[in-house]
């Protein structure tokens, strides 16, 4: 793992700790969250963050600061309900908070 990663993973174990099923997988080459045995977010190499969002929410969750539609490798976007967030964006806990938010609130509500 990167320092960067690293730190966020550490930050993210943190926010976590009350999840009642909480489960850390190596995956889309960085270290996944699982809640509920769903996909959430996932640190990556760079220190983003990877978020899994509601569909219907991911036009307006582009507009915030350093949200992207994520890739898959080199030039290949994933569909809908999938933002990858700069690092900048989640470097303070109120950042990270948010994005955490919204995944866990899609999370919810996946059956």
């Amino acid at each position: 793992m990167t320092p960067e990663q690293e730190s966020l993973v550490e930050r993210l174990r943190h926010l976590l700790t009350d999840q009642p099923v909480l489960r850390e997988v190596s995956m889309f080459g960085g270290r996944s969250f699982m809640v509920n045995e769903k996909l959430a977010v996932s640190a990556l190499k760079s220190g983003g963050l990877l978020v899994r969002v509601d569909a219907a929410q991911h036009a307006e969750l582009l507009t915030r600061p350093g949200a992207r539609r994520a890739t898959m490798g080199a030039d290949r976007e994933m569909g809908p309900g999938w933002i990858e967030v700069d690092a900048a964006a989640v470097e303070d806990d109120e950042g990270l908070a948010a994005w955490l938010d919204v995944a866990l609130r899609h999370n919810r509500e996946v059956n």
